[in-house]
């Protein structure tokens, strides 16, 4: 597919994310999407392969925060499409808000999403996810 179309299909991939439509988000992945956020002992940290790790995922992601992703510049070459965007959220453990600049770097081959790895600033949402010595938020 042309970069163009690429985009548009990573476009989709982010309505769909942004409505909460699985079906429609399934719709645009490929059966064995791999799906990597680099970092440790973070709860959605990790590598995540087909549609039972993107429902992991998303499980995990909505049990533990409530976030809004704002992509904001697509970046096209053949079958990569880079995404810059800008999250704000809050972890539910702590009540605690954060924002975050990330990429993201998604290959797209037949009109599929095959692997997103994403960067996030892991000391923002480390910071909000901390508690105090309390064991309070």
């Amino acid at each position: 597919m042309s970069p163009d179309k690429n985009v548009q299909t990573v476009k989709d991939f982010f309505a769909a994310i942004g409505r909460g439509d699985r079906k429609g988000l399934l719709a645009l992945v490929a059966e064995d999407i791999e799906w990597i956020i680099p970092g440790e002992d973070w709860p959605l940290a990790g590598t995540r392969h087909g549609y039972a790790g993107l429902a992991d995922l998303l499980e995990t992601a909505s049990k533990s925060m409530e976030t809004s992703m704002e992509p904001r510049e697509f970046i096209a070459q053949g079958d990569r499409v880079l995404v810059v965007g800008f999250a704000r959220g809050m972890i539910k453990a702590t009540n605690k808000t954060f924002e975050d600049d990330w990429i993201f770097a998604i290959t797209v081959r037949n009109g599929r999403l095959t692997s997103i790895r994403e960067y996030i600033d892991t000391q923002a949402l480390a910071r909000a996810s901390q508690m105090d010595t309390s064991g309070l938020a």
